[in-house]
């Protein structure tokens, strides 16, 4: 048989020459891509928001649940998610096992894109979920069980909430839910699960706490960017296609942010009186997840006051962690549960159908209370709460039963977190460099021998002109030579050497 006559691909061809809007198929495939794109992103917020013992240890594992997603949607994933064919409302099946029969019909919930752009679209969706909810592990959890729990939390979690919202059998679905971009699966799932995972792990070591500070806030602001830029195709994706309600969707998920972190900034300088870069990141992060569910379903100037509103309450809503004595460290619950919870009961009072019709395809659907639907707002509370409790429950079990298994506990050791996760789980570094001498005049980098006792006051006890005490002192280096072992020092002094200008050069 002669590959033209092959009739699967003849009618694949068919149809992707006369059903779908080339532009249509052309805009969600570079909204994939900039899905994709946020992945780098996550790494680099995650890595500057650390101390830089554990920073690499945070790029590695998102880089590699990543992976581990990319092979759990393509082998059941996508069908537990959205198999058209199950109707229990809870789950999908496997008969799309392995992308089985994915190709070129256009998928149930949408005729504007075919089937298989469709899983690979949501497929970023999944991946950047768990790159948020893997943060969870910041600076004492082990990697190859978080792996392990990625893809068991993808099958037993993530799936369900995608067909819960999106599946044109899910309950919610039915119910009349409105989650645009996923503030049930993405940002409840991420945050809430996020939450659990850290209750399971437990707090860091207390000196860890201590004095704790973001070890490259330039890397983290960069990061942040990178992901607003992502978030602009993963919201203005979901409108399926080139059209006015995903212009809208983008429009929104810059203005949600921009108010979110300017209200977290003033809120930051109310109590520090400074601009803090951190606040602004937060806040700028914070309007982007509330903006995931309702960027497509109402007007800009509710998206301003709904970057307000995520903005104060996002930033009090750090102080719950504290009071459930979570170390939740990099704030998932707080800016991803809280964010998304904001926006998808903002879709219950200002969602507008004529926002909704935008896309050209749901004409007839309604909006919330601005639409005089008054049940919607319940109905997504219901939601909400039904999405909350699932997560938290089914992650806290999940962790703790591979945290059971021998060989897999969850937490490092308290040695490695005091060394770092990029010690003892990576065995590289973020910015690695080469500590001759911790201090100036210790004989060994590794402490095995400390220097002169007479150097210990070295500072403290000076000359009138500023020359050191210290005389005639040898300090021994591991140098790569071996034949040069001992550096001889005389009549020491601090010289400054200035640094030819270009002028005289």
């Amino acid at each position: 048989m002669k590959f033209g006559e092959f009739s699967a691909t003849t009618s694949l061809l068919k149809r992707a020459s006369s059903q779908f809007d080339d532009g249509d198929v052309s805009f969600i495939i570079i909204a994939g891509a900039m899905e994709f794109f946020m992945i780098p992103g996550l790494a680099l917020l995650y890595s500057g928001l650390t101390r830089r013992k554990s920073a690499l240890s945070l790029m590695w594992v998102v880089s590699a649940s990543n992976a581990v997603c990319i092979f759990q949607w393509y082998l059941w994933g996508y069908s537990l998610a959205f198999s058209p064919t199950a109707t229990n409302g809870f789950i999908g099946n496997l008969a799309n096992f392995g992308l089985l029969n994915v190709l070129g019909d256009p998928y149930p919930g949408t005729p504007l894109i075919p089937d298989l752009l469709y899983s690979f679209y949501q497929m970023e969706f999944a991946c950047v979920t768990v790159g948020i909810l893997v943060g969870g592990i910041a600076e004492r959890g082990r990697v190859l069980p978080a792996m392990i729990f990625t893809f068991l939390w993808m099958t037993f979690v993530y799936c369900p909430l995608a067909c819960w919202a999106w599946n044109v059998n899910g309950w919610g679905f039915k119910s009349g839910v409105l989650d645009f971009a996923g503030g049930g699966p993405v940002a409840i799932g991420s945050g809430v699960a996020g939450l659990a995972y850290a209750w399971v792990l437990g707090r860091r070591q207390e000196k860890e706490l201590l004095n704790f500070r973001p070890h490259n806030m330039a890397m983290a602001n960069l990061g942040t960017y990178i992901l607003w830029f992502g978030w602009l195709g993963f919201n203005g994706g979901c409108a399926f296609g080139a059209n006015l309600r995903a212009i809208m969707a983008i429009w929104n998920s810059m203005l949600s942010p921009a108010f979110g972190g300017i209200i977290w900034c003033i809120l930051d300088y109310r109590l520090e009186r400074k601009y803090s870069m951190s606040g602004f990141r937060s806040g700028s992060t914070v309007g982007l997840v509330a903006a995931t569910p309702a960027s497509g379903y109402i007007y800009p100037w509710a998206s301003v006051a709904m970057g307000i509103v995520s903005g104060v309450v996002c930033n009090y809503a750090k102080r719950i962690k504290f009071v459930m004595g979570i170390d939740d460290a990099l704030d998932l619950f707080a800016e991803n549960a809280v964010g998304g919870i904001i926006g998808l009961l903002f879709n219950g009072i200002f969602a507008s159908r004529s926002i909704i019709a935008l896309d050209g395809i749901n004409i007839n659907a309604n909006g919330g209370w601005v639409d005089r639907n008054w049940e919607l707002l319940f109905i997504q509370f219901g939601y909400v709460c039904a999405t909350c409790g699932y997560t938290f429950v089914a992650t806290a079990i999940i962790a703790k039963a591979i945290d059971m298994i021998p060989g897999l506990h969850l937490r490092t050791m308290p040695e490695g977190e005091s060394a770092g996760l990029d010690e003892v789980e990576i065995g590289e570094f973020v910015n690695d460099y080469i500590e001759v001498r911790r201090h100036f005049y210790d004989e060994s980098t590794l402490g095995n021998q400390k220097g002169d006792p007479a150097t210990s006051d070295l500072f403290a006890n000076r000359d009138k002109d500023e020359s050191s005490n210290l005389q005639k002192h040898n300090h021994r280096l591991p140098l790569e030579d071996p034949m040069i072992q001992v550096i001889k020092e005389q009549n020491f002094k601090v010289v400054i050497e200035l640094q030819p200008t270009p002028e005289g050069l």
